[in-house]
């Protein structure tokens, strides 16, 4: 694997993202990219007490999010649970909003190939669009490259039509050289998006990790010409965190990744601060965050 390695200069990372996130976006700019992050959102609840009724009512905030404003776009998904997908398939029938799922021993990843498998042909088999996988990260550290690579491989076998996210659990890799090699792997074992983190681990999806993983999809895209797709997760609540991000994006990919089939947002209260700020700019104040709903 020694041909993955690209070292990181972090200051060099740091003084992008400073640039970055300095930008100032117009009001109009701005609403329509509020709409852009609206879009890329994957509504999650990945909770222990997750049930069938909390999954129907997110679905149904899902279909109705733009009920008083006609011209706003749906979100991109619904991530649950893998016993949940069928659920979420039903609620979300005649609509264009796709179901995810986590699978391989989400969080942990610790558990056997066969019992990862086995839960992704599940998944698949109950409808998901998408499946989002945890990578073995302490196979990874210990420079099991390999095993990683081909675990990868197997899974997007396993999921048929289903589009794979190849979740990284950044804030356990420890450097940001050793995401950008993660990200590399993912890539070429067959990843059509990469993940930042499951939102179970601390720190989740920052700046210089986000700025590292796009920089391996520019470079991949170059090298092959196929385009990845990149999903942040875990700890972006705010619109205008997720504005900043849409910066990066489009000055480290361009244009073309603007769009919910190559980017996306794993969230699960990031959709109300994006309504909230979508109607400060409508009408110049803001609502409750009680007006929107939680779940």
């Amino acid at each position: 694997m020694e041909s993955f390695i690209n070292r990181i200069d972090q200051v060099g990372a740091q003084e992008r993202i400073a640039r970055f996130f300095s930008r100032s976006i117009k009001k109009k700019s701005k609403i329509n990219a509020l709409k852009a992050v609206l879009s890329m959102i994957d509504l999650t609840t990945l909770e222990g007490k997750d049930s069938p009724g909390k999954v129907k009512q997110l679905c149904y905030k899902a279909v109705h999010l733009h009920d008083q404003f006609p011209d706003l776009p749906t979100v991109a998904a619904i991530c649950v649970y893998p016993t949940m997908v069928s659920i979420a398939k039903k609620s979300l029938n005649n609509t264009d909003i796709n179901v995810a799922s986590v699978a391989t021993a989400f969080p942990s990843g610790m558990t056997s190939l066969e019992y990862k498998l086995n839960e992704v042909r599940m998944v698949v088999a109950d409808g998901a669009d998408e499946v989002d996988m945890v990578i073995s990260r302490g196979k990874f550290l210990q420079g099991e490259y390999n095993y990683v690579a081909d675990e990868i491989a197997f899974v997007k076998e396993a999921c048929g039509k289903a589009h794979l996210k190849v979740i990284l659990e950044t804030g356990e890799l420890v450097t940001l050289d050793n995401v950008r090699l993660a990200s590399d792997i993912a890539m070429e074992a067959g990843a059509d998006f990469i993940k930042t983190s499951t939102g179970k681990v601390s720190p989740a999806a920052t700046p210089p990790v986000v700025l590292v993983m796009l920089e391996a999809i520019r470079d991949y895209y170059k090298k092959t010409g196929k385009k990845i797709g990149m999903k942040p997760a875990g700890g972006i609540s705010k619109a205008k965190l997720a504005i900043q991000y849409l910066v990066m994006i489009k000055e480290t990919l361009g244009q073309d990744w603007l769009n919910a089939d190559l980017f996306r947002f794993g969230a699960s209260s990031l959709a109300n601060d994006v309504l909230m700020q979508i109607v400060k700019q409508s009408i110049g104040v803001y609502q409750s965050a009680n007006y929107f709903s939680l779940d």
